[in-house]
C-alpha cells in the first residue's frame, strides 16, 4: 500500500489542525514497519482475498478477520448487492501527489456511494462521524471522479471494527468543504506557520522536535504547582498528556538508534530485567513431586515464584537447575545505570569488517 509523503488519510486531521506539522514531519526518518503494522497488512490482505473470492473464508482461522467479514455480510451488505473496488488509490486533481489508498469504495444503492475502512487491531474505537481519514478518501474519490460517486447524492462513511460497525451519512457538499480545508492547510504548510498542539499530536512523527511540544515540556519543568491557581494546574495536566507522548516517542527513537549500533549521548542499551521460567516444565514438575508435593497443589505448573510459595508451606526449597532467567528484550538506560551495556556483536562485527574493506 503506497502513501502520500505530503498528507494521507491517517494524517489528514493532523495536517488540517496543524499545517506546520508537514515540514516538521519531513525532517524525521521514515517510519519503519513494526509487528502491529505487518499484522494489519496481513489481515487486510486476507479480507481482500476473500472478497475477491481468491480464498474461502472457511480456510481462515483469524478471529478478527472472520468477525470483520461477518459484520460486512450481515450489517453492511446483507443482500449481497454492493458493488465495490478494493485497495483503490484515489487522488486530488489539483495535486496527484496528495493521494491515499482506501480499503473499499463502492455503491450500496442508487443514491449512496460509500467508503469503508477495516479496523482489525486492538486500538481505540474509531467513530465514523466526521472521520478525517474517510473524508480524505471520499473527497479524493469525488475529485478524481471515481465511478461510485457519479450521479449519487449521498456518501456513507463506514468503519468496520469488530465487534461493531459505525456509519455516518454525509453529502458531496461536505466533501467539497473538506477538500477546501485540506487545500488551505497545505497552502499554510508552505508558509512558516507556527505549530499547534492538541489531540492530533499523539500520532505526529515530529513531536519530539516540535517547538509547541517542547514549549509544553519547558512549562512543566518550570511550574511551581503550589503557587498556581487551579485553572493553570488543569492546563498543565493537559500539557502533561502531550509531553508524555513526546517522551515515549523519544524513548522509542533512542532505542531504535541504539539497537542499530548507534550512539545516544548519555544513554546505553541494556537488557530488561530477566524473568525466571522453567527450563523444562515436565522435568520441573517431576522433580517437585519427587520432593513430596502433591500434583493437585501444582495443577498446571505455576511460575517459579508461585511454586516457591507452595514449597515454603512444606518447608522445602526449589531445587537448583530447574529454572532459567531470560530477558524479555532490551531497553535504554542512563550511562550511570549499573547494568553493563549490551554488546551488539552483529553490528560491531559489521563495523569492523567495513574498516578492512
Amino acid at each position: 500500500m503506497s502513501h502520500s509523503k505530503i498528507v494521507g488519510g491517517s494524517s489528514a486531521e493532523r495536517v488540517i489542525k496543524c499545517p506546520a506539522s508537514v515540514k516538521l514531519s519531513q525532517q524525521m526518518p521514515a517510519q519503519e514497519e513494526n509487528d502491529d503494522m505487518r499484522e494489519g497488512t496481513r489481515r487486510h490482505e486476507l479480507l481482500q482475498a476473500v472478497l475477491e473470492e481468491k480464498i474461502d473464508s472457511r480456510n481462515i482461522d483469524d478471529e478478527k478477520v472472520l468477525a470483520a467479514l461477518n459484520l460486512f455480510d450481515n450489517e453492511v451488505d446483507p443482500h449481497a448487492e454492493a458493488l465495490f473496488d478494493l485497495e483503490k488509490r484515489v487522488h486530488y486533481l489539483w495535486n496527484p501527489d496528495v493521494f491515499g489508498t482506501v480499503d473499499m469504495i463502492g455503491v450500496l444503492d442508487k443514491d449512496t456511494a460509500y467508503v469503508l475502512d477495516w479496523k482489525t487491531g486492538d486500538g481505540h474505537q474509531v467513530t465514523a462521524a466526521e472521520n478525517y481519514q474517510l473524508l480524505f478518501y471520499a473527497a479524493a474519490a469525488l475529485s478524481c471522479d471515481h465511478w461510485a460517486f457519479r450521479d449519487r447524492t449521498f456518501v456513507e462513511l463506514i468503519i468496520v471494527q469488530p465487534p461493531v460497525v459505525r456509519r455516518w451519512v454525509t453529502d458531496k457538499a461536505r466533501l467539497r468543504e473538506f477538500e477546501h480545508e485540506l487545500r488551505m492547510a497545505l497552502a499554510a504548510a508552505e508558509r512558516d506557520t507556527a505549530p499547534h498542539a492538541g489531540e492530533h499530536c499523539k500520532w505526529c512523527p515530529a513531536k519530539i522536535i516540535c517547538p509547541a511540544m517542547n514549549g509544553a515540556r519547558d512549562r512543566l519543568i518550570k511550574a511551581e504547582l503550589d503557587a498556581l491557581p487551579i485553572q493553570a494546574i488543569a492546563a498543565i495536566l493537559q500539557d502533561a498528556e502531550r509531553v508524555e507522548a513526546v517522551i515515549d516517542a523519544a524513548r522509542k527513537a533512542a532505542l531504535a538508534v541504539l539497537e542499530k549500533g548507534g550512539q545516544v549521548p548519555g544513554y546505553k542499551l541494556v537488557p530488561k530485567r530477566a524473568q525466571r521460567s522453567w527450563a523444562k516444565e515436565q522435568e520441573a514438575k517431576e522433580a517437585i513431586v519427587a520432593l513430596g508435593v502433591a500434583e493437585s497443589e501444582l495443577m498446571d505448573l505455576k511460575s517459579p515464584a508461585q511454586v516457591e510459595k507452595v514449597l515454603k508451606t512444606h518447608k522445602l526449597k526449589l531445587p537448583e537447575g530447574l529454572t532459567v532467567s531470560v530477558s524479555s528484550g532490551d531497553t535504554i538506560a542512563p550511562e550511570s545505570d549499573p547494568r553493563p551495556a549490551k554488546v551488539l556483536i552483529g553490528q560491531q562485527l559489521t563495523a569492523a569488517l567495513s574498516k578492512l574493506v
